[in-house]
């Protein structure tokens, strides 16, 4: 697979945007630092499109956040969602997440892998665009930049970056972290599922009340679930 390591951010999309063209998109949770990724992607493809993956368990501030990304980067929003509402799945299954590791995968597949496997299908995506950092858990320490899974290809742009560098970029381009990165949060996911950081926990225990769990998109497709 091709080594973009020696490269900048910014020259890592840039290859990206040459080799996939308008079969490149770029995915996003609106989480604590992803000003970074769609202000990075957007100077250099603005109308790529963003998939959002709406679990309907996001929190309020996870919402107003997107909106306030969205209109300030003028971004080419693409949202998708579970089959079902977040009512409807309660009273069907209850509350998957609470129910160990086989309600949790099913919950995990219901509302992030199916409809991220869905927007690939229907956008035409054979390339993705993720701003994972090794940084962030131990599952993305052996993460490459650019790496093929099944039918489409995932690349890395940012994968080397550590929090300093996320904060400097924020901070000389003006934009914003998480509403509740003033609150201690250091991963923000769904409601039930994210929690402020406490003292001596890493950033992939404040998941699941400490246990170290990753349920992101990314962690799931990464070990083969998602079937594009």
């Amino acid at each position: 697979m091709l080594d973009l390591s020696g490269l900048p951010a910014s020259e890592r999309i840039q290859w990206a945007v040459g080799e996939f063209g308008n079969g490149l998109i770029l995915s996003t949770s609106f989480g604590v630092q992803a000003a970074v990724m769609l202000h990075l992607a957007t100077r250099i493809a603005p109308r790529i499109p963003v998939v959002f993956i709406d679990t309907g368990f996001h929190f309020p501030e996870t919402y107003r956040f997107a909106d306030d990304l969205t209109k300030r980067l003028d971004l080419n929003l693409k949202v998708y969602g579970p089959l079902l509402s977040p009512a409807h799945y309660e009273a069907r299954h209850g509350k998957r997440w609470e129910q160990g590791a086989e309600g949790l995968t099913a919950y995990n597949f219901d509302h992030k892998v199916e409809p991220m496997d869905r927007a690939v299908r229907e956008l035409g995506a054979t390339a993705w665009l993720a701003g994972l950092r090794r940084s962030q858990s131990s599952t993305r320490e052996n993460l490459g930049f650019v790496q093929a899974q099944n039918k489409i290809t995932k690349v890395h742009p940012i994968l080397d970056w550590d929090n300093r560098a996320v904060h400097s970029y924020l901070t000389v381009n003006d934009l914003p972290y998480h509403p509740l990165w003033e609150q201690g949060y250091v991963s923000i996911g769904d409601w039930h599922s994210s929690a402020p950081i406490q003292p001596g926990q890493t950033e992939e225990e404040t998941r699941f009340g400490g246990v170290k769990r990753e349920c992101g998109l990314h962690e799931l497709s990464g070990r083969g679930d998602f079937s594009i």
